[in-house]
């Protein structure tokens, strides 16, 4: 009896074998899929859990400084002289000499101009000697009458004549001095609209003396401001002649009443002027130094951000991290303000861009000059970059 040994068939199709070995690469490919998914939701889930990436937002940057600032207030008025005199003539007579000669420094007490004194000499001398004769019967007279020779009237004619002949001696001697013509004061001459030989009247122009050193500057100042105004306070003023130049002075009166008309008083300062540059009739443009204070904190005016009635700023902290701070206002000067309050000396304020910053967002800090000079780098650049293209080209 033949016994047939158990076979394995793998040929048939149907066999669950087969579709075993079939599914094989299908389940792997699957797995492989799975991972690569999971894998990827990971990496998501741990970016999406980061959050965003935070960047720091370039300003420039600018330290708050304690330095001087004055509040001035600006003006135009008009330069005068010193002191300044139309010379005249006070009495009749004809120009013998003019002494000095026109743009001429003189001092106090020299002689300008002499007329002829010969008539005045003459008159002089007679009014001398009728003051003489008129001298001795008065003390004869009085003698007479302690003698009672001669009565209380004649003697009172006589004492009268002597004093008559002394005041006519006097005007004499006057109208003679009056023919010389002295400078009242130091200064200089101006031009003359006489000459030698001329026959001049009584209240006759000869010439005019002006003293230039000092000058004065007299301006019309509001009244809302003369509480902020006192004796001695500094100016600086400015002319068209000499552009750029500063000329101090220093104010030296305050007129006691405001005019009705004009709601101004008049303030008149003195300023130094040694070589004569200032020429009275000048329009000066007046700075007057109102308040003053030595250490005051002072930043940009353009880092101010007025916000209603209040005015705030970016302050920029050791964190690089930008803070809103509210100030109060004081002086504001050229490109400057004092901050009475809410800030501190050397704190880090942000001058430029300052629509870009956000509360406490992140700032990085530039500096002016740094700013400068990569705008002035880019510009080199840019320089190369055409004349290289011209090299080129040619």
């Amino acid at each position: 009896m033949q016994c047939d040994e158990p076979r394995l068939s793998f040929d048939s199709a149907d066999s669950p074998m087969t579709e075993m070995i079939s599914m094989r690469p299908i389940l792997f490919a699957g797995l492989f899929a799975a991972t690569l998914l999971l894998t990827s939701c990971k990496k998501k889930a741990a970016e999406g859990g980061a959050g965003p990436v935070a960047y720091a937002v370039q300003a420039i940057v600018v330290e708050a400084k304690r330095q001087p600032i004055s509040e001035s207030l600006s003006l135009v008025g008009t330069i005068v002289a010193n002191e300044s005199v139309e010379l005249k003539s006070e009495t009749d007579g004809t120009v013998e000499e003019i002494v000095f000669k026109e743009g001429q420094e003189v001092k106090q007490g020299d002689l300008l101009v002499r007329l002829d004194e010969s008539k005045f000499t003459a008159a002089a001398a007679e009014a001398e000697a009728n003051f003489k004769l008129s001298q001795a019967n008065f003390d004869r007279s009085k003698q007479l009458l302690n003698d009672k020779l001669i009565s209380q009237q004649e003697f009172e004619q006589t004492a009268a004549l002597f004093q008559a002949n002394r005041a006519g001696l006097d005007l004499k001697q006057r109208q003679l001095k009056d023919a010389r013509i002295y400078a009242p004061f130091g200064g200089v001459m101006s031009s003359r609209p006489i000459s030698p030989g001329q026959v001049i009247s009584k209240n006759t122009t000869m010439t005019w003396l002006v003293d230039l050193d000092p000058v004065k500057v007299e301006v019309g100042v509001p009244e809302r401001f003369l509480s902020q105004l006192a004796v001695g306070q500094a100016i600086d003023v400015t002319v068209a002649t000499y552009p750029g130049r500063k000329f101090t002075g220093e104010v030296f009166f305050v007129g006691p009443f405001v005019d009705p008309a004009t709601r101004t008083a008049l303030v008149k300062a003195r300023i130094a002027n040694p070589k004569h540059e200032l020429k009275p009739g000048m329009f000066a443009n007046l700075d007057l130094t109102l308040k003053l204070k030595e250490s005051a904190v002072v930043i940009p005016e353009s880092s101010v951000i007025p916000s209603g009635e209040r005015n705030v700023i970016y302050v920029v902290d050791e964190n690089d991290t930008a803070q809103v701070r509210q100030v109060k206002l004081g002086i504001r000067a050229a490109g400057l303000v004092e901050i009475v309050s809410g800030l501190q000396g050397g704190e880090r304020v942000v001058v430029e861009g300052i629509q870009k910053i956000r509360p406490g967002g992140k700032v990085k800090a530039v500096a002016p000059e740094t700013e400068a000079g990569r705008e002035g780098g880019k510009t080199g650049k840019r320089e190369s970059e055409k004349s290289g293209n011209a090299t080129s080209g040619r």
